[in-house]
């Protein structure tokens, strides 16, 4: 305890690895995973993925949650009890990376919160007028004109505010209420898509799109965009690189094993995006929709155009369902995002969590609303069409493809090489049954930066051969069209360096003696 400030702790194990596979389990693994698997071959996506999920996947799960276990403290401090100043700035710098991708990935829920409303009667309409981009009904069908007419509104403005508060509440108790709220959510996630598993299979030609789930065409797989795909994801859906393992991990009794943990957290989250590809895979089959989109088309158009395909009341039944998972998905890993800069926050500054909380969702509302801004930028559609959606794909494209892999390789090369691997390994092994092997090390120290390594110069290369991004975005009416794809760049490349400075170099509030 530090001045009145005591660190939580969970009241069970449950409640920590329905939180943690909470946490992991998100908007990705309904979607991004079925989307990942039909563009890259099928069945045989299974190969690299389950390889990513042994290689990196496991390793640095069971990584990240020995560190947080074994300091008791966030990540920035954590780091830096095992490599000093250069740890914690690293961990600020890994924080405030991922403040980037909390704040764009909230305003993707205000979204889900909006399809959900619409999807009581205005979304299963054949076509809505979407008078800011000058289409008239009948112009755009939906789920596209219901979409952008609620991207163009400021409507979006309440329904992210709405999130934030949403978080807020969840994590004003701290382990308290985070226990409380997934254990309400996660089991309703698990139930929901089994629901529309088995709606899915029982539906005519159904069961042949879990076939084609399941033949592999191996021929991609000696497509290098494959591997490339499976190792920078396996980041995204295990929540690595956040600082949210470690954290939920230093709220952990003494005796705990976290070897058992991370294994069991690691399978329940790809457990449940196996079945998440049964489901889609099922219900596009059915409806002869061919899922070649991206993660955000998947959730608001491609399965959108499937359910309404439905007959009568269970078109929109399936759809709020549809939603109403995916907010709750979502919901769970913004949680464990804004707890792990709180935390982190409260363990430097030994303040109270009331004094935190404030700020945090006024500073967030406010980055999550940039998002959310309306204004019409491509007026025909080519590319985002708003200001806010463009800010997003060009910040998510470093911030989540460069920023998490970056902080991976780094943990890697501090724990591995400066902390010492062998002494997590000590760690892990004197609480676990389960004893890890020597090569564990080397794991840590070589082969997972190496790979690390490959994939990030395989995407550099990438953006010097194809651009960068790799396609053009449409801006008009704007006096920075011509370079805000420099400024965000830049924006990401500074606030986080900066920010970790500073924050590295404030003094730590006083401990109680």
């Amino acid at each position: 305890m530090a001045n009145g400030v005591e660190r939580g702790q969970w009241k069970s194990k449950l409640g920590f690895i329905l939180a943690a596979s909470g946490s992991a389990i998100g908007l990705g693994n309904i979607v991004f995973f079925s989307a990942n698997a039909y563009k890259y071959g099928a069945g045989a996506f299974y190969l690299p993925y389950l390889i990513a999920l042994m290689v990196i996947g496991i390793p640095v799960m069971i990584l990240e949650l020995g560190l947080g276990h074994s300091q008791k403290a966030a990540f920035p401090e954590a780091l830096g009890r095992i490599a000093g100043k250069r740890g914690e700035f690293t961990g600020w710098w890994a924080l405030i990376n991922a403040g980037f991708i909390t704040m764009y990935y909230i305003t993707i829920l205000g979204w889900v919160l909006g399809m959900f409303i619409g999807s009581f009667g205005e979304l299963w309409k054949a076509s809505v007028a979407v008078p800011a981009f000058g289409f008239s009904e009948g112009d755009l069908p939906n789920p596209y004109a219901y979409f952008f007419n609620m991207l163009a509104s400021w409507k979006t403005v309440l329904f992210v505010v709405i999130v934030w508060i949403a978080n807020i509440i969840s994590i004003s108790g701290g382990t308290r209420t985070i226990e409380r709220v997934v254990k309400v959510s996660v089991p309703l996630m698990w139930l929901f898509m089994i629901i529309l598993i088995i709606r899915g299979v029982t539906l005519p030609n159904g069961i042949e799109g879990i076939y084609l789930l399941f033949t592999p065409h191996f021929d991609v797989i000696k497509n290098i965009e494959v591997w490339q795909g499976a190792f920078s994801q396996m980041f995204f859906t295990l929540s690595l690189g956040f600082g949210i393992m470690a954290t939920y991990a230093s709220y952990l009794p003494e005796k705990s094993d976290q070897t058992g943990n991370g294994l069991m957290i690691a399978f329940m989250n790809c457990g449940f995006e196996f079945i998440a590809g049964l489901a889609i895979f099922s219900l596009l089959f059915t409806f002869a929709i061919v899922p070649k989109a991206s993660t955000l088309s998947m959730m608001f158009f491609v399965v959108p155009q499937g359910i309404a395909e439905f007959p009568g009341i269970s078109m929109i039944i399936f759809g709020l369902m549809f939603f109403f998972l995916l907010f709750i998905a979502g919901l769970t890993s913004s949680i464990s995002l804004v707890e792990a800069l709180i935390s982190a926050v409260i363990d430097k500054f030994n303040v109270p969590r009331r004094q935190v909380l404030i700020p945090a969702v006024i500073l967030g509302s406010l980055g999550s609303i940039l998002f959310a801004l309306p204004m019409v930028v491509d007026s025909g559609l080519n590319s985002d069409g708003t200001l806010g959606l463009t800010l997003l794909d060009l910040t998510d494209h470093w911030a989540f493809s460069y920023g998490l892999m970056i902080m991976g390789l780094i943990e890697c090369v501090l724990i591995g090489w400066v902390f010492g691997a062998e002494n997590i390994r000590e760690h892990l092994n004197a609480n676990s049954p389960i004893q890890i092997h020597w090569t564990f090390n080397w794991l840590i120290k070589l082969v997972i930066p190496g790979i690390i390594l490959f994939v990030l110069g395989f995407s550099i290369w990438g953006e010097y051969q194809n651009g960068l991004y790799g396609h053009d975005f449409v801006v008009e009416n704007l006096a920075v069209a011509n370079i805000l794809h420099v400024l965000v760049f830049l924006g990401w490349l500074i606030i986080p360096i900066v920010g970790a400075a500073v924050l590295t170099s404030l003094k730590a509030g006083k401990e109680a003696t």
